[in-house]
């Protein structure tokens, strides 16, 4: 397919999301799927190459377009549980380094995870992963001086990085993590901020989390945004997933 046609059809695609996100017929049942399904758990239903990952599918396939356009030769991530979503960053990691014709082994590319509690088993199970070559844990709290300090060494250096906060869901450390990491992110390339759609649901729905509606990751961006306008919301990624736990929350660097 020629290079015009595959443009063609992004611009169709763009168009076609930007009517979707409209129609109220459909982002209605898309809110309201997303209420039930946080209710019944069902973003624990989901796993890559064998390590579970607490994601929505929707929100899968579009980390993975933004990692095929940016091409990041770091990946930083604050949270990491099980470790799915580590796999999936080495996994497209090596991907990239594939379709460049490198050796993923040898190309220097890497996604450094941060927890403040990597727990033995999942520990054990990403020591034992095939693409543990590709990662890199650390753990400490993302907000933790000396862990912040850690985590930015790996980024020396480095041309283009792409960030996702997924770890604890207050205002405050969102906003902590967001002073801490998102000057790393390079022009072009994205912060991700998981977990805005707190916001969007019932008070209460977190009654044995610090985290609700009013304190949240999507009222930390709002808050942060505003003395960064160096990043913006990239509005074409929610109206093209409708449902996804990030919205507002995919933070294009645009300066």
């Amino acid at each position: 397919m020629s290079t015009d046609l595959i443009q063609l059809h992004y611009q169709e695609a763009n168009q076609r999301a930007n009517i979707q996100a409209a129609d109220q017929s459909i982002t209605q049942p898309a809110l309201q799927f997303f209420a039930r399904s946080h209710q019944l758990q069902y973003s624990y239903n989901f796993s890559w190459l064998n390590r579970p990952i607490i994601q929505y599918p929707q929100d899968i396939v579009a980390f993975q377009e933004l990692v095929s356009t940016v091409k990041p030769d770091l990946i930083i991530e604050t949270g990491v549980a099980h470790g799915g979503s580590l796999v999936l960053s080495a996994s497209l990691l090596c991907l990239l380094d594939v379709m460049e014709g490198l050796d993923p082994r040898q190309s220097p590319r890497k996604v450094v995870g941060v927890d403040i509690d990597i727990r033995p088993h999942n520990r054990k199970a990403l020591d034992e992963h095939p693409l543990r070559f590709k990662m890199e844990l650390i753990e400490g709290s993302s907000i933790d001086p000396e862990i912040i300090q850690q985590v930015r060494s790996h980024a020396d250096g480095v041309d283009r990085v792409l960030v996702s906060l997924d770890s604890n869901h207050t205002h405050e450390h969102v906003l902590a993590e967001l002073n801490a990491y998102a000057d790393l992110v390079s022009v072009g390339s994205y912060c991700i901020v998981f977990d805005t759609a707190i916001e969007d649901l019932t008070a209460g729905s977190f009654p044995d989390r610090p985290w609700d509606v009013g304190n949240n990751p999507k009222t930390a961006v709002h808050e942060w945004l505003k003395s960064h306008p160096e990043f913006e919301i990239d509005k074409d990624i929610d109206n093209k997933l409708l449902i996804s736990v990030a919205p507002d929350g995919y933070l294009k660097k645009v300066a």
